[in-house]
């Protein structure tokens, strides 16, 4: 029958190899300080037996040559405690450091994983919207909506546009704009009615989607608040609309859709695998290729901290910093989608240190 997985046995935890080096160095410190305990009473005892060896004078000298002999034992006994001590301190100050070493990596490299987790699924999250932007382009009513613009037009792209966000909740509006960059149809109207008209000939997603090759591609900005749209933070994905919907077809205006980022991304960060006790001593974020928090799991500083986070070690590495363990993963992008320079990161301080439960060792 197989033995006990790492999981199911709290024993075989990596923390165990300092817990045991802990508890060896406070046995042994423990055993010497016993045997130099002993020694010392042994080297009184043959002091005294010297003493009343003296005073019994000639009838006594056999009795003082033995324990003067115990006396030089007692020395030596002396030396091979120290000598033991010096070894075992040696061998255990080793060993814990050894032990550090690998818990240290082990935290790192578990802190790295779980951050490659979470910005790996960000990225196929959002991989999903540039496929959903640049089918809904191809609707026959977003494309006649700005091949052929009329009040009609506008309206039945709005209810089209609201079919698709009540089956897509992710999204907070879809916007239909003309080549000019007024917004002329909008999913959501009556919750935001000043995205209707809102001219976004600005936005850089409209420009770059105006520029777009053919209907394959797409284009998106970082996370940004849009007043239109309550000042909610959103990640705008866009394609070109283009004349009957080919994509090679002439472009006639653009589909911006926006991703609801704050619940999405919350959901990510606090799902990462953590325990309760690892919750309590670490933040998971998600940063951008600046290192803007992007999304935070204690909902600090989102859109407004730049965390200072040392790339140094590559795309993917933890590093200490003081008592804290920081992991950290560049995003490797999803399918077609490349990602934005993105970052997932763990920052975890160190556990609280229990209280020692024996001193150095000693011969003394």
């Amino acid at each position: 029958m197989a033995g006990p997985s790492a999981s199911d046995d709290a024993s075989l935890r990596p923390e165990r190899i300092l817990e045991l080096s802990e508890r060896l160095s406070a046995v042994a410190g423990e055993k010497i300080g016993e045997i130099a305990y002993v020694n010392r009473s042994a080297k009184m005892l043959a002091i005294n037996a010297l003493i009343v060896a003296a005073r019994a004078g000639e009838a006594g000298r056999g009795f003082a040559i033995v324990a003067e002999e115990f006396k030089t034992i007692s020395t030596q006994i002396d030396m091979v405690a120290a000598a033991l001590e010096s070894q075992v301190r040696a061998d255990l100050d080793e060993l814990t450091a050894i032990g550090g070493a690998i818990l240290s990596h082990l935290r790192g490299q578990r802190l790295v994983d779980l951050a490659l987790n979470a910005i790996e699924i960000i990225d196929r999250n959002l991989y999903e919207r540039t496929c959903d932007v640049r089918w809904w382009a191809t609707d026959s009513a977003v494309v006649d909506c700005v091949a052929a613009p009329s009040r009609e037009a506008s309206a039945y792209a709005s209810q089209r546009l609201k079919v698709i966000l009540d089956a897509y909740t992710v999204y907070l509006d879809l916007w239909i704009a003309d080549p000019s960059g007024r917004v002329i149809a909008s999913g959501r109207p009556d919750r935001y009615p000043a995205a209707r008209n809102t001219s976004v000939a600005e936005a850089s997603w409209f420009r770059d989607a105006l520029r777009t090759r053919s209907g394959d591609d797409f284009t998106v900005c970082d996370i940004q608040r849009v007043k239109a749209l309550n000042d909610a933070p959103v990640a705008t994905y866009a394609t070109a609309i283009r004349e009957g919907g080919q994509a090679s077809g002439r472009v006639l205006g653009v589909l911006g859709v926006h991703f609801d980022w704050k619940p999405q991304a919350q959901a990510v960060v606090d799902g990462v695998r953590l325990t309760d006790e690892e919750k309590a001593r670490s933040r998971v974020l998600l940063l951008d290729q600046n290192h803007r928090v992007l999304a935070s799991s204690d909902g600090k500083g989102v859109l407004e901290e730049t965390f200072k986070l040392d790339t140094s070690g590559g795309d993917m590495a933890s590093y200490a910093d003081g008592d804290r363990t920081i992991g950290y993963a560049l995003t490797p992008g999803y399918e077609t989608y490349r990602g934005l320079g993105w970052y997932g990161c763990l920052v975890q301080t160190a556990e609280a240190q229990q209280p020692a439960t024996a001193g150095r060792l000693s011969a003394a």
